[in-house]
């Protein structure tokens, strides 16, 4: 989820660029376009970079892992671990 400061820094820039008419109503628009803007991300189904990076780690710990195993399992079966196993990288 984005932080929700994001959400009012731009709801917050795009109500200042409304005119001075509508600024008025500023507090409702504000209101209104946060709902909005909650919702299309929402929708997005969006995660933080820090989450992201969390991640792309653990992914990264398991690969090595993956490789490590493999090559224990062509050792046991008395295989040399060739150089593909050895530089395989699952996508």
């Amino acid at each position: 989820m984005i932080d929700p400061k994001t959400f009012d820094d731009l709801a917050r820039r795009i109500t200042e660029s409304l005119p001075e008419s509508v600024r008025s109503f500023q507090k409702d628009v504000e209101r209104q376009v946060r709902s909005t803007l909650h919702q299309g991300f929402d929708r997005m189904d969006l995660v933080t970079r820090e989450d992201f990076d969390v991640q792309v780690a653990v992914l990264e710990r398991t690969r090595a892992r993956l490789r490590e195993l493999e090559a224990r399992v062509a050792a046991l079966e008395g295989k040399p671990a060739t150089p593909d196993q050895e530089a395989s990288d699952i996508t």
